[in-house]
């Protein structure tokens, strides 16, 4: 092992402070077994029958380029879930950082992103959760990551706690965090990094209000005003498919009501099926493009129409079928919007052929016995300068 690198170890250690144990409310079956696959809990009962306890190293590493997340969390797994009798202390663990980029010379690096060194009773329980962190962490932050890059700093809202099973959004919320998204979209979401879930409102709360965008707006905005008023007022637009002109009644009703600079941002979510009605016979767009779904064109007309009655501080957030590739065709082109939000693709909810991942798998092998080499073959130990060497007494 190299020296390790001052700054790293700071970053490392620093973190792991904001992160502790208690936080992550691991499963108190963990430590027995319960959540790992079986042959490893027989692995280790085999061995203690035979009277032994290797001193063993295990790397981990992923097949795949991307942002490594869930090191805090396997950190503390190791501390606080050995089997019984077992000092995480006496555990030599080597590891890169969280939000590091891994296998940036390719998927065939195979570059391995933690050193586990210690008597394998102790954890060889814990491969299955572990790798579980890391592989659902990490692909939730590599495509947070790839939306964020195309955004090019532009805020992302994660919106992907409706997509998944309810006990996902707490971790999916920190790792999209550590892949750069700047909100989210639930509390529980943002529960690890602090923060609460952000939001316009759902075609829900429009239909409640019988259709009427206005009027659902105008609640939303005296709520906000009484009950939350350090939240902005944004209004959803695509109700009647019309988003246009429902941008234009919106923000006229909130000027009347509340004045100028309150209306803080209209939210365009147009199905992908839809043309929006304001696009149909447009002599500007009709023929020339792809309309359907949130384009270009809809944003810029939703722009210029805003803009000519003074409505120039609305800004537009969009939202539906956003992956790196749209995003950066926005970009490029200029278009005018304030936020993205993404949802269910940053879970790898998609075909692949957007640019984001579907999956993001890690594996670990035993490659080190009572100090002497030992692995399958291609499966051999790999030195890694940029990994850090964990300090307990620091953790």
């Amino acid at each position: 092992m190299q020296p390790t690198d001052p700054s790293r170890a700071d970053t490392l250690h620093g973190g792991l402070a904001q992160y502790p144990a208690e936080l992550f409310q691991f499963d108190p079956r963990m430590c027995s077994g319960w959540l790992s696959d079986r042959y490893f809990v027989r692995t280790v009962n085999t061995l203690l029958h035979a009277g032994r306890d290797p001193v063993v190293t295990v790397q981990v590493f992923a097949k795949r380029k991307g942002v490594l997340a869930g090191v805090h969390e396997a950190l503390r797994l190791l501390q606080t879930q050995l089997a019984p009798g077992y000092d995480y202390r006496e555990l030599e663990v080597d590891t890169l950082l969280e939000g590091d980029a891994i296998n940036q010379g390719g998927e065939d690096d195979w570059e391995p992103v933690m050193h586990i060194t210690g008597r394998y009773g102790g954890f060889g329980h814990l491969e299955t959760p572990l790798l579980g962190i890391l592989a659902r962490r990490s692909l939730v932050a590599s495509n947070t990551r790839m939306v964020v890059t195309a955004a090019g700093g532009k805020p992302i809202i994660f919106m992907a706690p409706r997509h998944d099973d309810w006990r996902v959004q707490t971790p999916d919320g920190y790792a999209a965090q550590v892949g750069g998204a700047e909100s989210v979209s639930s509390d529980a979401a943002g529960a690890w990094w602090g923060v609460r879930g952000v939001g316009t409102m759902p075609h829900a709360m429009i239909a409640a209000f019988g259709g009427d965008t206005v009027e659902a707006t105008l609640a939303f905005g005296r709520y906000l005003r009484d009950q939350e008023p350090g939240v902005q007022l944004l209004s959803l637009v695509d109700y009647d498919n019309n988003a246009v002109e429902t941008s234009l009644a919106v923000a006229r009703a909130v000027r009347a009501e509340f004045g100028d600079d309150v209306l803080k941002g209209v939210r365009v979510d147009t199905s992908e099926r839809l043309i929006d009605d304001s696009m149909i016979g447009d002599p500007e767009a009709w023929g020339r493009a792809k309309l359907t779904g949130v384009n270009p064109y809809l944003v810029r007309k939703i722009r210029a129409a805003l803009d000519a009655e003074g409505f120039d501080y609305v800004g537009i957030v969009v939202s539906g079928g956003f992956t790196p590739d749209k995003i950066r065709r926005f970009e490029k082109e200029g278009i005018p919007v304030m936020a993205y939000g993404v949802g269910s693709s940053l879970l790898g909810h998609s075909k692949g052929d957007s640019g984001l991942l579907t999956d993001f798998d890690f594996t670990a092998d035993l490659v080190r016995v009572d100090g002497g080499d030992e692995g399958k073959v291609g499966r051999s130990f790999r030195e890694n300068p940029r990994l850090v060497r964990v300090d307990w007494d620091r953790a």
